[in-house]
């Protein structure tokens, strides 16, 4: 595992409190949120999230997962939903179907991840390349849309969360192939 966190190159905002059913902060990504087509029991389930004690002045959310340690320079970007509406405060566990994410809330808008569909990729670091992060974010937006076209890529959406995020709650999975 790595110790790089993009997350320390970003304008510092408040935190907030971030929980899960699915999945516990710093242990071992549940098998239900692992890649189906990369491991043998994984199901490509977005986790079950739950959140609370965001700022007053909220008026959308934007979830993201990325592992920081894909070997690119990027890292690799397995989810991203921007506009969530300000009234919705969880998401059941496979809200973010790998294909179709129709258990979001209406209004809400699911970007490609880099595999190439709009929806969730569960974890899936490459054979023997050791353990990877998943950092599972939700961050609490000033304007209950950020207007993103449905072709924005990941790095669209944090480009607009730099000016529009007034605060950030993160979980963070780790899974080794």
């Amino acid at each position: 595992m790595y110790d790089y966190d993009p997350y320390t190159f970003l304008t510092p905002v408040p935190g907030f409190t971030l929980t899960s059913t699915s999945l516990t902060d710093g242990a071992t990504m549940p098998l239900a949120q692992v890649n189906a087509g990369g491991h043998p029991g994984g199901l490509d389930l977005s986790p079950q999230l739950s959140w609370a004690g965001f700022p007053a002045g909220t008026r959308s959310f934007a979830i993201t997962m990325l592992d920081p340690d894909a070997p690119t320079a990027s890292g690799f970007w397995h989810w991203a939903v921007a506009d969530v509406p300000a009234s919705v405060t969880s998401l059941v566990e496979g809200a973010g179907d790998a294909r179709e994410s129709a258990g979001l809330p209406v209004g809400s808008l699911t970007l490609k991840n880099d595999a190439g569909f709009p929806g969730y990729m569960g974890s899936a670091p490459p054979a023997g390349h050791g353990p990877h992060r998943y950092m599972l974010v939700v961050h609490a937006v000033d304007v209950a849309s950020l207007e993103l076209p449905a072709d924005a890529t990941p790095a669209v959406l944090g480009f607009n969360l730099h000016f529009h995020t007034l605060a950030r709650a993160r979980l963070t999975g780790v899974f080794e192939a």
